[in-house]
This record gives C-alpha cells, sequence and structure tokens, in this order.
C-alpha cells in the first residue's frame, strides 16, 4: 500500500493538532479541490477523494493515533531507519497473513450516506387541500424508483419534504441519506401565491365600476360576495379577509381582487346607441384629469 501523507494532504504541517483543527483543514482543501470549482481536471477528482480518505481516518482518535505512529516514523529518520523492512502499515490496518486480517485492527468506520435533494411541482389546489402523490425517481445507479409522498394541505412554497433513509447508501455499515424533496407551487389561471395571500382578478362592466354593485368573487374553494364603491378605478385593489391560502396556524391569508374595468368588443346596436348617448351627455374626460 503507497504511502499518503495525510496531514500534508490537508494542509498541515504536524500531526500535533486538534480534532477540531482537522475539521477546519479538511473544510478548507475540500472547498479549494471541490469538482465544482475544478470541472474536467482528473488531478482534482483524485485530490479531492484522499482529503476524504485523509479525514476519514484523522477525524477519529482511534484510527488517528495509529496513523501518527507511522507518520511520526516517516518524519523521525532515526525511527524510520528502525523500522526498515517492517510493514510499518500493519499497524494501522492490522497484520495481514495468508489473507487474513487482524479484525480488531481492520474495523473501518461506519460513514453515513450522503443527502439527496430533488424538486416536484405542485398544483395550488393540490397544495391547498392536501394529498398523497406518487412520484417516481432516477436514483444514482441509473434506475428508475417511485416514491409515495404525503404533501400536508397548506404547505408552503419551498418547504421541503423529509423521506428517512431514502437518499445514498451508507458504508462500512452507516445509515443511508435522507431524501428532501422541495415544494414549487404551481399559480393557476386564477389565483397568484404570495406568502399566504392570494391574488386575483376582479373584472367589472364600465355600469358596474360607476355605480356601483356587488358582484359574486371566485375564491379557492367557492364564492363570495364583494361590494363594489362607486367609481372605482381599473388597478385598485380590494382586500377580502380570510379567503387566501392557509397561514399553517389555523388560519388564512387574505384575498386580493385587483379591478379591471372591462369594455365590449363588439356592440351590440342597442349598446352602442347607449354609449353614444352617454358621450353626448358626458363631460368626463379622464385626460384632463
Amino acid at each position: 500500500m503507497k504511502y499518503k501523507d495525510y496531514y500534508k494532504l490537508l494542509g498541515l504541517d504536524t500531526s500535533r493538532v486538534t480534532i477540531e483543527e482537522i475539521k477546519a483543514a479538511y473544510r478548507a482543501a475540500a472547498k479549494k479541490y471541490h469538482p465544482d470549482l475544478n470541472v474536467g481536471d482528473i488531478l482534482a477528482e483524485e485530490r479531492i477523494k484522499d482529503i476524504n480518505e485523509a479525514y476519514r481516518i484523522l477525524s477519529v482518535p482511534a484510527s488517528k493515533r495509529k496513523y501518527d505512529r507511522i507518520w511520526n516514523s516517516r518524519n523521525n529518520v532515526k525511527n524510520y531507519h528502525n523500522l526498515k523492512g517492517k510493514n510499518i502499515f500493519s499497524m494501522f490496518l492490522g497484520n495481514v497473513e495468508n489473507g487474513k486480517t487482524d479484525d480488531k485492527n481492520n474495523v473501518k468506520d461506519a460513514i453515513r450516506g450522503e443527502n439527496v435533494e430533488t424538486e416536484i411541482k405542485v398544483s395550488l389546489e393540490d397544495a391547498f387541500y392536501g394529498l398523497e402523490k406518487k412520484i417516481s425517481l432516477r436514483t444514482i445507479e441509473g434506475k428508475m424508483k417511485t416514491f409515495s409522498v404525503k404533501i400536508p394541505e397548506g404547505i408552503r412554497n419551498g418547504e421541503k419534504i423529509r423521506l428517512i433513509g431514502q437518499g445514498k447508501k451508507g458504508t462500512n455499515g452507516g445509515k443511508n441519506g435522507d431524501l428532501f424533496i422541495k415544494i414549487d407551487i404551481e399559480d393557476n389561471k386564477d389565483f397568484k401565491l404570495y406568502g399566504c395571500d392570494l391574488c386575483t382578478d376582479l373584472k367589472l362592466t364600465p355600469w358596474e365600476a360607476a355605480l356601483g354593485s356587488r358582484v359574486n368573487v371566485k375564491t379557492i374553494d367557492g364564492e363570495t360576495k364583494v361590494y363594489i364603491p362607486q367609481g372605482i378605478q381599473s388597478g385598485e385593489k380590494l382586500k377580502i379577509p380570510s379567503k387566501g391560502y392557509k397561514d399553517g396556524k389555523g388560519g388564512r391569508g387574505d384575498l386580493v381582487a385587483e379591478v379591471k374595468i372591462m369594455v365590449p368588443k363588439k356592440l351590440e346596436l342597442n349598446e352602442k346607441e347607449m354609449f353614444e348617448k352617454m358621450k353626448e351627455m358626458s363631460a368626463f374626460d379622464p385626460r384632463k384629469g
């Protein structure tokens, strides 16, 4: 087995360092040689493997003590010459004889698998009412796997659902990582979600806006009546309390309705005559303030 200077790999000059110092050195080295910052660099890929290996050994006091005996011998000429001909790695890996190992000294640390994160789109209605949804994802082995995900009612946009043990597999008996599913709530043609509030368009006829009225407004779970004050303008907003999205505390946000005054694209004969009379009778000119 080729000797590797684990301390040098982590940027350390001595074995007389604490576990916290080793962790700090590991984070710095891992960041420097991270694959995302060294795309296509094969040497960086090999270096990060060695860095991870060094951290696994040096971050555990028992294995660090064993490795320190090797490291100290390699960095002390007198002691190193005295160990010539001896397999110094047996001090760390255990004695290997006739294909057998000393299990007591060859115990490997259990390593937990990495967490995996993905994202799924959920309709606004499904998020509001909640549902159980089956999703198919491709595993790291390239195979498709189906998961049953329970989406609680009123889940927030961007919230994550955790599936325990569905991440990457652990090694040496370590636990599997977890799968985190981020929820992306999709707006629909009627409503847009802003925090706990829902926004919608309130379309009015010119006479409803001018005279005032009571109209039905669609909500995510039905309808409600809204009073329209006389002379309301396009772009004004009416707030309808407790008719928005669920707030996670047993209540609901508001429904915000933005007024849009609509004019018929094609006028019937009597409608045209009515508008022509209004034109003659009315002194209103919005361009004059």
